[in-house]
């Protein structure tokens, strides 16, 4: 990338396809790290004001890995405050404000001092699964009974998107942060959930394919709880095994768990969990 395309903000540097007007950026305080790689087509800043840190999330500027149209990238970044605030939950990061710029739209969150599980650009595979600086890595030498709490911190979320009439589009294990201080889990980056029914209308639809299930691949298909069943089903071979390697011989939460991720990742979806909220029950009664 041409220097051309380097800029700066508060010293922090960061990459852009073309310059963009952030002043907007300096009434919420100091910028202290850019997130510039992301393939959403927004940007996303960390800024510190009186002590108080805030997370920034912006689309309008042309990013780097973002191979669409700036105006739908806007779109689809407003639309999300209506889901940030609907599915409101202490899972969720927490929106607390969003506004209109001269060319684009911000969301502003509390900041969480939590390292997103897939962040692909600093620790691209295999880096995700080797480098001992990479948080995938780092959560996956964690013991069991933590990663199991997180885990349930995934599902209670997730039963709760069911029960408010959502479906999850595109959560993988880049939605997901974690402290490893205080042991907390957060979910982010909830844009692109829709409100049931929901039917597939792109054929392959948004999100990474080692947890999407067949028929977000199908065009006119019904994406409903038995697909989220699905995704929580390969987050659990994700956390516990061997991710796509989904044999016992990789998974280290037992027997009887392994039986329930086996049985939400049924390509058959007829033979998966009905809900969330059912896989939920199941596999909190098993671990006690």
């Amino acid at each position: 990338m041409s220097n051309l395309n380097l800029f700066r903000i508060d010293d922090m540097p960061f990459r852009l396809k073309e310059e963009h007007d952030f002043e907007w950026l300096s009434n919420l305080g100091k910028v202290f790290c850019v997130f510039d790689e992301q393939d959403s087509g927004n940007i996303c800043f960390g800024v510190e004001k009186d002590g108080i840190k805030k997370f920034v999330k912006y689309a309008g500027a042309k990013t780097i890995a973002f191979s669409g149209q700036t105006e739908d990238a806007i779109a689809t970044l407003r639309k999300s405050v209506t889901l940030y605030q609907n599915i409101n939950h202490p899972h969720l990061v927490t929106l607390l404000d969003h506004f209109e710029t001269e060319k684009g739209y911000a969301l502003v969150f509390e900041w969480f001092e939590g390292e997103c599980l897939h962040s692909h650009w600093a620790f691209p595979p295999p880096q995700k699964y080797q480098h001992p600086d990479s948080p995938y890595y780092r959560f996956k030498k964690l013991p069991l009974e933590s990663r199991l709490k997180s885990f349930e911190c995934i599902l209670e979320f997730h039963v709760h998107v069911e029960k408010m009439s959502y479906v999850a589009v595109d959560f993988y294990d880049g939605s997901i942060l974690y402290d490893f201080n205080r042991h907390i889990t957060k979910i982010c980056d909830i844009d692109l959930y829709q409100k049931k029914p929901y039917t597939n209308t792109m054929g392959r639809l948004w999100g990474s394919s080692r947890f999407m299930s067949p028929e977000e691949f199908e065009l006119g298909a019904r994406i409903d709880s038995k697909t989220n069943v699905f995704n929580m089903g390969a987050i659990a071979f994700s956390l516990f095994g061997g991710e796509l390697d989904r044999s016992f011989s990789k998974w280290d939460a037992g027997e009887a768990l392994y039986k329930v991720a086996q049985k939400a990742v049924k390509k058959d979806r007829n033979l998966r969990y009905s809900t969330v909220e059912e896989l939920y029950m199941d596999w909190v009664g098993l671990v006690g």
